[in-house]
């Protein structure tokens, strides 16, 4: 009776957010600088006719819906399984160092692209570097961290990744001023889906639609880990392979994330505490709620950030950072305790 009370839980928390992830979307796709009608919103998506409201919605609002729905599931779903894999639960791609390490190389990046002639970089070549910066950042705080072999301490690994992700936002920082590039450079570390394109989004179904689906092959392992490992090693599991497996996967989604939207904090950390509390600990429940509430949320949190100071967007990150930090100051509380 358990597990079909979780199962019903689930499908509903999933059908609700759907529902509301579409009309969340539609509102974003009507909202902008040019005021255009509901209904007219509806006719362009449906219209093969080429005029300014068609352009306006097809190519600029509705790229920049979809980005916003994918990468706070993104998000969402790599907060989740840093959570079972390490059995904390105050960990999240931002807290970790993950997202800030993906900023720095971008910040390279961009310095690159000043300095070398003919060097240029898309979306795709972004999140290359996005990657490598997520990649090492990861790894180094997971080590960091680990009391023993295979063991994490959560104190510890929301110490190195705070320190890790402040030094690498700093030396961004520093970097972006140094060569005049501050402005640019500013997206990325305070989030926001200003420059989202269909380039982007086409990568993030891509890596995010590959790495989402492997999640979910992964859940059930997952859900033994998170069991603790004395429980996992005794039920057959290889637990380096599978914390292993898992990284790989956040490292990918969120630093595709980072390379789409720059550095949004806090959405992985929320999200799966409410779906935990709302479905239990089962991951194959997790996931996939988490994958649908995290999308509401980010896509929500673009609608607020244009109607607060309009014209002018305020940054995502500053939202889910208002969001998220009284949950983060409560779950450190909770653990210590």
């Amino acid at each position: 009776m358990i597990n079909i009370s979780k199962k019903k839980k689930a499908f509903l928390l999933i059908l609700i957010g759907l529902v509301m992830l579409i009309s969340g979307l539609l509102l974003s796709i009507s909202l902008g600088a040019n005021d255009i009608s509901f209904s007219t919103t509806i006719k362009s998506l449906l219209s093969s006719d080429v005029d300014i409201n068609t352009s306006i919605i097809k190519d600029i609002r509705l790229p920049r819906a979809l980005a916003a729905a994918l990468v706070g599931g993104f998000l969402s779903v790599s907060g989740a399984i840093m959570q079972g894999i390490t059995r904390n639960p105050i960990a999240d791609p931002s807290v970790m160092g993950i997202t800030q390490g993906a900023t720095f190389t971008i910040a390279i990046a961009l310095v690159l692209q000043t300095l070398v002639p003919g060097f240029a970089l898309g979306s795709f070549g972004l999140m290359l570097f996005a990657f490598l910066g997520a990649s090492i950042s990861g790894v180094l705080v997971y080590f960091v961290s680990s009391k023993s072999r295979g063991k994490v301490d959560p104190v510890k690994l929301a110490l190195a990744g705070t320190a890790l992700g402040t030094l690498l936002v700093s030396l961004a920082t520093a970097v972006s001023m140094y060569f005049n590039l501050s402005q640019q450079l500013s997206f990325w570390i305070s989030g926001g889906l200003t420059s989202a394109k269909w380039e982007g989004v086409k990568l993030l179904f891509l890596v995010g639609g590959v790495t989402t689906i492997l999640s979910m092959i992964m859940a059930p392992k997952i859900t033994i880990l998170s069991l603790g490992e004395e429980v996992a090693i005794g039920l057959g599991q290889k637990t380096n392979l599978v914390r292993f497996i898992c990284l790989i996967i956040v490292i990918l989604l969120a630093g595709s994330s980072v390379a789409v939207a720059g550095n949004i904090v806090f959405v992985g950390l929320i999200i799966p505490q409410i779906v935990k509390a709302i479905v239990g600990a089962n991951y194959k429940y997790i996931i996939p709620c988490s994958l649908v509430l995290g999308s509401v949320l980010l896509v929500y949190s673009d609608i607020i950030a244009r109607m607060i100071n309009p014209p002018y967007e305020t940054p995502i990150g500053s939202l889910t950072a208002l969001l998220g930090v009284p949950v983060f100051i409560y779950l450190v509380r909770k653990e210590t305790r």
